[in-house]
C-alpha cells in the first residue's frame, strides 16, 4: 500500500532540511516544507539505509556520549492507519542527497552492518499543537546512544566545531551580556547596585591611598629609613587577610544580613578612628620621631588597625558584589573594584599630595604665602571620618540585603587552603613570590623618599605621579594583550627584567640631581624613569594574574586564586621593613659643628660643639638647629639598591626563571587537589 507521502524524494528534502537547522543553536526547528495535502503515517519506520547519514553525530572514542540528533514526536495532521515501510527506491550514492544541498563535502555511503537496529522515526498524534493541516514539524535534540561507530567524518566535523568539549553534559546555556554593553544599558537595579559597591570600594582607597603614599611622605621630616620601614608594617593586612577571610564568610547576624553584618560596624569604627586620628594626627607625627624614633610603632599600630578594617570590609565587600549584582552583569564587579579603590587611593596620594603642598597652595590658590597647603592631613581625615560615618548611617535606612540562610564552613576553607598548600608545584610558585620581588624594594620604597631628601618637592612629586597615572592605566591595557597572545611566565620574566634595569636607572636619575634646584629637563627626566618602571610592574602584575587565573583549580577558585593573591602582595610587602632599615645601615653621616659660632638669634636649638652621627632624622634636625652641618659620606641608598639589584639578577637567572618556565609547562592536572585531598 503506498504511503500518503506519495513521493520519496520529499521525505528525503524534509529530513536534509531538518539536519541543515540542527546545526543552529535553536532547541527547536520549525519546518513548512510539507505541503498540506501530505499526511506522515504514524509509527512509520524507515530502514537504516531510508535515512541520510549525516542524521546521526559520531561519538569519539576518549569523549563522552556525544548527542545524537534525530527527528521525533514528529506529528503531521492526523495519522493514517498505514504502518507498512516506506519503500526504498534510492541507490546508494543518494545516501549523499541531504549533505550535498548543504554544500558539504560528499560523506562515503554507510554500510549497515547484519542485524543492527533500524533508526526510526516515530509519528504522535497531539491535537493540541497539531489540530490543522497547516501544523508545523518539530524537531528535537535528544542525546541516545550512538548507533554507528564507523562514521569517521561525521566525528571530525563534530571536534571540529567550537563548542565541543571532553567535560561533563553542559547544563542549559546562561543568557551571557554583550561584551559591549555600557554602564546605561544595565538594568536599573543593577545600576544603583554598581553604584553601591563603587562607593564602598571608594571609601577603602581613601585610608590605603594615605597609609601607602602619602603618609610615608610626610612623615619624612621626622623619621629616618629605618622608622618608615616601621611604619611600611601597617600595610601588612592587606597582604594576610586569606587568614581570617573564611570567619568573614562563615560568622554573619541574620538580622543585619551576610554581609552588612560586616559593612557596617567596621565602617563605624574606621570613621571614629580616622576622627580621632584627624585631632591627633600632627601630634602623632611629632611624636614619632622623638625619643629616637620610639613613638612610632603607637603611630604604627594606629594605623595597621585602620588598613586591617579596610582589609575586612573588602572581604565583606567581595562576597556582597556577588549577589548585589545579576548573574549576568557579574563582570561588572571587578570593574567597581576597579574605579573604586583606584579612584580613592588616587584621591589620598596624588590629589592630596598636591593639595597639601604649600607651594602648590601658594601658587595656584593664594595671594600672601603661607607655610600650610590647602588640605591639612588632620582636615583630611576628620572629613573622610563623617563620610564613613553618613555613608554607614545611609546603608542601614536604605539598602537591603538578600537573606540567605547559606553557611560556609571555616573549617572546610581552611583545610581546603591546607591541601592547595600541600601541592609541591604552589610550594615551588611561593618561593618565586616571596623572593622575586627583593631585585627592585630598593628602587619601589626608597627612591621617591631619596628624591625627597634630596630637595625634590612635595609639588613636583605630586605631578610625577598624575602624570604617570593615566600612563599605568592605559599601558595596562597592552599588558592584558600580551599576557593573552603570549605565555604569561614568558611576559612576567620580560616586565622582571625590565623591573631590574628601572632600578638602575632610577639610581643614576637619583645621582645626577642638579645642585642648583630642579629644573625642567630634570623634572621630564624623573617622569619618564617613573613611567617605564610603573609600566613594568603592571606588565608583571597583570602577567601573573592571568598565569594565576590559568593554573587555579576551579573547584575551590576563589580560595585558590585568593591564596595565590596573597602571596604575591606579601613578597612586596615584607621585604621593605629590612630594605629600608638597611639604608640606614649603610649610611655615613656625620654632624659639623660650626667654624663660627652663630648667633643665637639665629639657633633654633642648642649649639653644636662637637661632631656626632646625623643618620636619624631627629639628629639630622638637631644638628641643623644647632648651626652644625650634616654630611653623608656614604648613601646607603646606592649600596643597598646594588645589593638588590645584584640579588635580583642572580636569583632570577639561577632559580626563578627556570623554575617558573618548568611551572608554566606542567599540566594543569599537576595544579589540581587530588581526591580528598583538602577536605
Amino acid at each position: 500500500m503506498p504511503t500518503s507521502f506519495g513521493d520519496h524524494s520529499l521525505v528525503t528534502d524534509s529530513l536534509s532540511q531538518a539536519h541543515s537547522s540542527l546545526d543552529t543553536d535553536s532547541d527547536q526547528v520549525e519546518l513548512q516544507s510539507l505541503p498540506q495535502s501530505h499526511h506522515w503515517n504514524q509509527n512509520t519506520t524507515f530502514t537504516d539505509r531510508a535515512l541520510p547519514v549525516s542524521l546521526v553525530e559520531a561519538k569519539d572514542e576518549n569523549s563522552q556520549l556525544s548527542p545524537t540528533y534525530r527527528p521525533s514526536d514528529i506529528s503531521f495532521g492526523e495519522a493514517s492507519t498505514s504502518t507498512q515501510p516506506i519503500p526504498r527506491p534510492l541507490s546508494p550514492t543518494d545516501s549523499d542527497f541531504g549533505d550535498s544541498q548543504m554544500g558539504r563535502r560528499k560523506q562515503s555511503p554507510r554500510i549497515k552492518a547484519p542485524g543492527s537496529p533500524s533508526s526510526t522515526v516515530s509519528g504522535g498524534l497531539d491535537e493540541k499543537r497539531n489540530g490543522s493541516m497547516d501544523s508545523h514539524l518539530e524537531m528535537r535534540r535528544k542525546h541516545l546512544s550512538v548507533e554507528s561507530p564507523d562514521t569517521a567524518s561525521q566525528t571530525a566535523h563534530l571536534i571540529s566545531r567550537e563548542n565541543f568539549s571532553l567535560d561533563d553534559e553542559p547544563p542549559p546555556t546562561p543568557i551571557t551580556p554583550n561584551p559591549n554593553t555600557s554602564f546605561f544599558d544595565l538594568p536599573r537595579q543593577d545600576r544603583r547596585n554598581f553604584l553601591v559597591l563603587v562607593l564602598l570600594y571608594f571609601l577603602q582607597g581613601i585610608p590605603m591611598g594615605l597609609a601607602g603614599g602619602s603618609v610615608p611622605f610626610l612623615l619624612k621630616s621626622h623619621l629616618s629609613y629605618a622608622q618608615i620601614g616601621i611604619f611600611s608594617l601597617a600595610s601588612y593586612p592587606y597582604s594576610l587577610k586569606l587568614l581570617w577571610s573564611p570567619i568573614v564568610d562563615a560568622v554573619w547576624s541574620p538580622a543585619l544580613g551576610r554581609r552588612k553584618s560586616w559593612i557596617m560596624p567596621i565602617q563605624l569604627c574606621s570613621g571614629f578612628g580616622m576622627l580621632y586620628l584627624g585631632s591627633r594626627i600632627k601630634d602623632m607625627m611629632v611624636a614619632a620621631g622623638a625619643s629616637d624614633g620610639s613613638g612610632v610603632w603607637t603611630f604604627t599600630w594606629w594605623w595597621f588597625f585602620l588598613v586591617f578594617l579596610c582589609a575586612t570590609q573588602d572581604i565583606a565587600v567581595d562576597g556582597w558584589a556577588l549577589t548585589l549584582l545579576s548573574t549576568q552583569n557579574l563582570s561588572y564587579a571587578s570593574t567597581a573594584q576597579t574605579v573604586g579603590l583606584t579612584g580613592g587611593q588616587f584621591l589620598s596620594f596624588t590629589v592630596f599630595l598636591a593639595f597639601n603642598s604649600p607651594d602648590f597652595a601658594n601658587r595656584w590658590f593664594r595671594s600672601s604665602p603661607s607655610p600650610e597647603g590647602v588640605m591639612t592631613l588632620g582636615g583630611y581625615l576628620t572629613f573622610w571620618g563623617w563620610a564613613y560615618l553618613i555613608v554607614t548611617l545611609g546603608l542601614a535606612v536604605l539598602k537591603r540585603e538578600d537573606k540567605t540562610k547559606e553557611r560556609d564552613g571555616i573549617l572546610k576553607v581552611y583545610k581546603s587552603m591546607l591541601g592547595i598548600l600541600k601541592l609541591k608545584n604552589i610550594q615551588s610558585i611561593i618561593i618565586i613570590h616571596l623572593i622575586a620581588k627583593i631585585g627592585f624594594q630598593a628602587n619601589d620604597g626608597v627612591t621617591n623618599l631619596k628624591l625627597l631628601d634630596k630637595g625634590f618637592s612635595q609639588e613636583d612629586m605630586a605631578l610625577t605621579v598624575l602624570i604617570d597615572f593615566p600612563f599605568e592605566i592605559g599601558l595596562g591595557y597592552y599588558a592584558g594583550r600580551w599576557s593573552t597572545a603570549y605565555p604569561p611566565i614568558h611576559v612576567w620574566c620580560w616586565a622582571f627584567i625590565g623591573r631590574l634595569i628601572a632600578a638602575v636607572l632610577a639610581q643614576a636619575v637619583v645621582m645626577i640631581f642638579p645642585k642648583d634646584g630642579v629644573q625642567t629637563w630634570y623634572l621630564l627626566t624623573v617622569i619618564g624613569s617613573h613611567i617605564f618602571s610603573t609600566f613594568s610592574n603592571t606588565v608583571m602584575f597583570v602577567s601573573i594574574s592571568a598565569f594565576h587565573a590559568k593554573i587555579a583549580d576551579p573547584v575551590i577558585g576563589g580560595t585558590y586564586m585568593t591564596l595565590l593573591a596573597t602571596v604575591s602582595n606579601l613578597g612586596g610587602t615584607f621585604p621593605r621593613f629590612f630594605i629600608l632599615r638597611l639604608v640606614d645601615v649603610f649610611t655615613v653621616a656625620t654632624c659639623n659643628p660650626p667654624v663660627d659660632a652663630p648667633k643665637a638669634s639665629d639657633l633654633k636649638g642648642a649649639l653644636i660643639t662637637s661632631p656626632f652621627s646625623c643618620v636619624a632624622e631627629a639628629e639630622k634636625h638637631r644638628c641643623i638647629d644647632g648651626g652644625g652641618t650634616c654630611i653623608i659620606s656614604r648613601d646607603g641608598y646606592y649600596i643597598t639598591n646594588v645589593v638588590c639589584v645584584i640579588i635580583g639578577v642572580i636569583t632570577f637567572w639561577g632559580y626563578i626563571r627556570p623554575a617558573a618556565m618548568k611551572l608554566q609547562a606542567l599540566p594543569l592536572k599537576a595544579w589540581r587537589l587530588a581526591s580528598g585531598n583538602g577536605s
